[in-house]
């Protein structure tokens, strides 16, 4: 009990402390500070704009693009962190800062995605300005759902027809690709291999859902409810019973767990499984149906019991026996990592630390069984508020003059096919999407709450 009185008294010292820290000047003065740094930050970044839209990685002169490889300056990347990432980016600061400005390059991204809006209402994973639009929907790396997001996000925030419109072709589209098993597919339309499957792979179905959920929050249509409960019953059917008790990456038309690529086997998949407890979660906080928390417990205890000697866990563990899988291009199993190509090693993760992630995950859980409320997106060193000081202030340490942030001396594949690629890679400063966003989402958290005070 001490101890317990002790942290308590701890943390409301560190609560006061903030407080003090934001009564005073200097506390003033860095949040006009990092005001500024989002202002220069995204000036910067909309001088690389190609008709609003953006890639992921720039050369330090903007003459060189990188995407899903090498691109050009008519070619933008709807994928993450591109162009409806930083256009969320221009969301959040306007939000944060009221400058019209941030709402203006955000409006510019969105007029560069409704360009590559396609016939049937969504994206593939680039716009290509100089080509015909793609005749695919891609549910890929939070492809079609990010640009939905972000849209729907904007047309909170400004009145334009054409904007709604873009809106609900795309949300009609949810609909009308969604699986009669609850699910979505990995591509559409159906090309009659596994792209046609239900897929978890690269939050594939979690970002649909995801978007289904906005989409009822902001417009509140009984479609969109209804969608949600499809894909909620496919959650449960689509759990593999205990000791397995976790979730492939991709499901056949039986409901069966099914092969994708020739290196992704049928099997259970931890990093998929702790995804879709987040996506339970999620929709349990949206519905209040508590039992959506019940098949958390089982998928707990089998991902504790499936970690590996070194501390990993396999991307792929073999129905039944529960062993590591590794597979090579080919449907080649090996015994172990090693063993793989080395194109394969490189390029894929076989095996990940998913510690944190399933600490954090069962931690949520343990919120929301006990009646609480909880934000699944942010970290607990955003959470402490002497750490977000120190992350504000080195953001704006280490712009330069331009209003760049630099990402320095990354580590990239050669601009080589796979087949020929030899191993080798460039280290060099590139300027940086991702960089880019998550500064943003720094200042403006920092912003955000420097103003509630």
């Amino acid at each position: 009990m001490k101890r317990l009185l002790s942290g308590l008294f701890y943390f409301f010292l560190l609560g006061t402390i903030w407080a003090q820290q934001l009564s005073d000047p200097e506390m003033q003065s860095l949040a006009e500070a990092a005001e500024r740094s989002l202002a220069r930050g995204i000036a910067f970044y909309q001088t690389l704009a190609i008709e609003g839209g953006y890639v992921y990685y720039y050369s330090l002169d903007g003459e060189e693009r990188w995407g899903e490889g090498k691109t050009d300056a008519r070619t933008i990347e709807v994928q993450p962190p591109g162009t409806p990432a930083v256009g969320m980016s221009f969301i959040r600061a306007y939000r944060a800062t009221s400058n019209p400005g941030f709402l203006a390059a955000a409006e510019a991204a969105a007029a560069a995605l409704i360009k590559g809006q396609n016939e049937m209402g969504g994206w593939d994973h680039k716009i290509y300005f100089d080509r015909p639009l793609s005749t695919t929907v891609s549910f890929d790396d939070d492809q079609t759902q990010s640009a939905i997001s972000f849209l729907m996000a904007l047309d909170q925030e400004v009145d334009r027809p054409e904007l709604t419109a873009v809106v609900e072709k795309a949300l009609d589209m949810m609909l009308n690709t969604q699986l009669d098993n609850g699910g979505w597919p990995h591509q559409y339309p159906a090309r009659g291999n596994y792209h046609d499957y239900a897929t978890f792979n690269d939050h594939g179905i979690n970002d649909c859902i995801r978007v289904m959920l906005e989409a009822h929050r902001y417009y509140g249509k009984a479609a969109y409810a209804e969608s949600i409960a499809k894909v909620t019953r496919f959650l449960n059917i689509a759990q593999l019973p205990p000791p397995q008790a976790g979730w492939a990456q991709q499901y056949n038309e039986y409901l069966q767990p099914a092969w994708a690529r020739t290196f992704e086997p049928p099997s259970v998949c931890p990093a998929v499984t702790i995804n879709n407890l987040h996506s339970l979660m999620d929709i349990y906080e949206h519905t209040g149906n508590r039992q959506l928390l019940e098949p958390i417990p089982d998928a707990i205890r089998w991902l504790k019991d499936s970690q590996l000697p070194n501390g990993k866990w396999a991307r792929f563990i073999e129905l039944g026996t529960n062993k590591a899988l590794y597979y090579d291009r080919g449907r080649i199993r090996v015994d172990s990592l090693e063993q793989l190509s080395l194109e394969r090693r490189s390029g894929y993760a076989y095996e990940v630390d998913l510690s944190g992630a399933l600490a954090r995950a069962e931690a949520r859980y343990q919120v929301l069984i006990q009646g609480g409320e909880t934000s699944p997106g942010e970290t607990a060193a955003e959470n402490d508020m002497e750490e977000l000081v120190a992350r504000v202030q080195q953001i704006i340490q280490v712009q330069d003059e331009e209003g760049r942030w630099v990402a320095r001396q990354n580590r990239f594949r050669r601009d080589l096919p796979v087949a020929e690629w030899n191993g080798e890679y460039r280290v060099e400063d590139r300027i940086s999407s991702a960089l880019f966003n998550y500064n943003v989402s720094v200042l403006c958290m920092f912003l955000e709450r420097y103003r509630k005070q």
